[in-house]
Formats: C-alpha cells, sequence, structure tokens
C-alpha cells in the first residue's frame, strides 16, 4: 500500500487546542467493523459499550517534562530541546532546534522555568543520522531529577500557545489520572478522557481494568516519508508487561472474553508480544518496533479506543488495519468514518474526541 493512501483534508479549526473542560466530556463516534455502521456518542457513553468480563487494558507511562530550553555557553545563541531517550543517566539522545549550530562539544547552559540559570549543563558527545544529538549532562546530580524546575510539558506541534511554553493546565490534562512509570515524551492520548469516577464505574459493571506500560517516543511524531508502507522504517519504544497483567488478558482469551485496548501503543505492546509468543501475552519488559497497517492480524485485541490521527500517520494506519483484519478495506471504512468525523464537526488530534471501533 501506499503512504499517499491513508491522506485525508483536515480543516485546521478542527485541531483541538485545548482540552474539553471534564475529561469525560469528549464525544465518542463508534465504528462498528462488521458492517461500517456509525454512531456519535458522548465518552461516558462508553459504559453502554461494555460488558461483565470485558478487560481493559490502557498505558499508565507518564509523560515527563521534556522541553528544554537552554542557550549556548559559548556564543548566546538559543536552544530548544526534546529528550527522546534515556542511555544512561544524565546521558540521553535528543532532538535539539537548531540543530546545525549544535556541534559536538557544543556546551548548552540551561534555564529553568522563570528564565534563570540553575547551573544544569550539557554537552553535545555525539550525533546520528536522523539529526539527532546525544548529550552528556553535567552540574547536576540527575537531570531527570531535575525536570520539575527546568523542564515544560512537550506538546506536539499542531498545539500552539500564544505565551511561551505551555500552560499550566497542560501539567494535568496533557497526563492520564492513572500515569505510573515516568518516560514518555508524549501523551498516550486515548486515556486522557479517563476519570477516576469512570474507571470505577467500569469496574462496578465486572469489567477488569489492567495496564501495561509503553514510554511513547518521537515516533509519534515522526510522518512516514516513504512512499510505500513496505519501505517504512518504524520507531523502536521500550514496554513492560506486568504478570498480573500477563495473566488476567491470556485468562480473557481462553475462555472467549473480549480484550479492549485503549490507544494505539497498548495496540502495539499487546499483539508485538503475541506475535512473538504464539498468540500469548508475556509479562516482562523489552523493546518493539512492530508497525501495524492493513493487512493485519490481530491475535490479543478485540476493541480499539482511540483518537482521531494525523493524516498519513502509522497511528492511523493501525486503526485502518484493526478496522477490517486480514484485509485491506479497513482503509476506507476509517477514512469514511473521519469523513463524518470531519462534517460533524468532531475535534482531531491529542486534545480531541475519541474513537470506539468495535
Amino acid at each position: 500500500m501506499r503512504t499517499a493512501d491513508f491522506d485525508y483534508v483536515l480543516p485546521p479549526e478542527l485541531i483541538a487546542q485545548q482540552p474539553t473542560p471534564r475529561r469525560d466530556q469528549s464525544r465518542l463516534l463508534v465504528l462498528r467493523r462488521r458492517n461500517g455502521e456509525i454512531a456519535h456518542r458522548q465518552f461516558r457513553d462508553l459504559l453502554e459499550y461494555l460488558r461483565e468480563g470485558d478487560v481493559l487494558v490502557l498505558n499508565n507511562s507518564r509523560v515527563i517534562p521534556a522541553r528544554l530550553r537552554g542557550i549556548n555557553a559559548h556564543t548566546g545563541g538559543q536552544f530548544e530541546v526534546l529528550l527522546l531517550e534515556e542511555n544512561g543517566a544524565n546521558d540521553w539522545w535528543v532532538m535539539l532546534r537548531p540543530g546545525k549550530p549544535a556541534r559536538v562539544g557544543t556546551q548548552i547552559k540551561f534555564r529553568d522555568r522563570n528564565g534563570k540559570f540553575p547551573g544544569a549543563q550539557a554537552v553535545v558527545i555525539a550525533t546520528n543520522d536522523e539529526g539527532h544529538r546525544r548529550l552528556r549532562f553535567i552540574e547536576t546530580t540527575e537531570i531527570t531529577t531535575a525536570l520539575g524546575e527546568l523542564g515544560e510539558v512537550p506538546l506536539p506541534p499542531y498545539i500552539t500557545r500564544r505565551q511561551h511554553g505551555a500552560l499550566e493546565s497542560d501539567s494535568d490534562r496533557y497526563q492520564t489520572v492513572f500515569a505510573g512509570p515516568a518516560g514518555s515524551v508524549a501523551a498516550p492520548t486515548a486515556g486522557l478522557h479517563f476519570t477516576e469516577a469512570l474507571l470505577e464505574k467500569i469496574r462496578a459493571r465486572g469489567v477488569s481494568v489492567h495496564f501495561i506500560t509503553l514510554h511513547v517516543g518521537l515516533g509519534t511524531f515522526a510522518p512516514v516519508k516513504t512512499e510505500t508502507l513496505a519501505a517504512h522504517r518504524m520507531h523502536e519504544e521500550r514496554y513492560e508487561v506486568s504478570q498480573t497483567t500477563a495473566e488476567v488478558v491470556n485468562e480473557a482469551k481462553a475462555s472467549n472474553r473480549r480484550v479492549i485496548a485503549v490507544g494505539t501503543t497498548t495496540v502495539r505492546v499487546l499483539e508485538s508480544v503475541a506475535a512473538r509468543r504464539h498468540g500469548k501475552l508475556v509479562a516482562g519488559c523489552g523493546r518493539t518496533g512492530i508497525f501495524i497497517h492493513p493487512p493485519s492480524d490481530f491475535k490479543i485485541t478485540d476493541a480499539l479506543l482511540t483518537n482521531f490521527h494525523l493524516p498519513c500517520s502509522t497511528l492511523l494506519m493501525l486503526v485502518s488495519g484493526f478496522a477490517a483484519p486480514g484485509e485491506t478495506r479497513g482503509r476506507e471504512m476509517v477514512l469514511s468514518a473521519y469523513a463524518e468525523a470531519i462534517r460533524e464537526r468532531y475535534r482531531f488530534f491529542s486534545y480531541g474526541d475519541a474513537m470506539l471501533v468495535v
């Protein structure tokens, strides 16, 4: 399949710039895979589509304040740094803008959120083929503990803010209420709609709520640049599956009960582990570079709750694969649902509305 097959035109005013006043006030488009039927609901109506015995699996990775601002220690030139992946203590791959002045040996002094220089610095020690820089942080005991003072919420580029950096409210709303292990540089956005009260109502219906951890990386922002899907090289992300989650999911599958994945990141974990373990979910840590697109088979996921995704993105391709497992017609089904969402003025992307594919 061609990347251009997953393109669509979105009016820019439908890109959500702010979350709804309450998390569960988002709208919910329900797409039935069997016949392509669409229903327009509210997110809190999700309860009506769940039944006793279902297993709801969510990604509990916590977003870190991964955007830093600093200056070239020698020239005073401004830098913006986005932490990408930790190699070790005070050793990170980053995306740095502007990149050209940041040659190996460049020293960067970081500002805190008040514009002052508390002493944290870093040195560029390497570059890679993707244009990323490897930084060694100095003058700080551990940069991860200093991020609360230095870092900003790493909002995606399609969310704009008039003032410099993220709003104070973004620290709360660009984070799920069940966030646990820290490590993501983008939110697992399908989980943003849940409140503690809604999760309690879901549990009260006899639905098991469990978690996996996948630390969302730069690939969330990266468009597919190749002409064909077959030529695309997927990014890798770190994940962890607990023994409890593995056991509950495997028991559900064995007894013909549904496993409902919240977010494409959750699907990637479930299906990448199952692909290597003969259809079973196995506890442990690892990295996944799975690229799910039509036609794909799904060994664990029975329903998917997700947001509306960017044109030509791997996330849209995953949803299209899930809409018609083992076939290519899921693309037309999902793009038709997106066209309906646009006509109905749904809000798109990270702070936007949700879609349930059942």
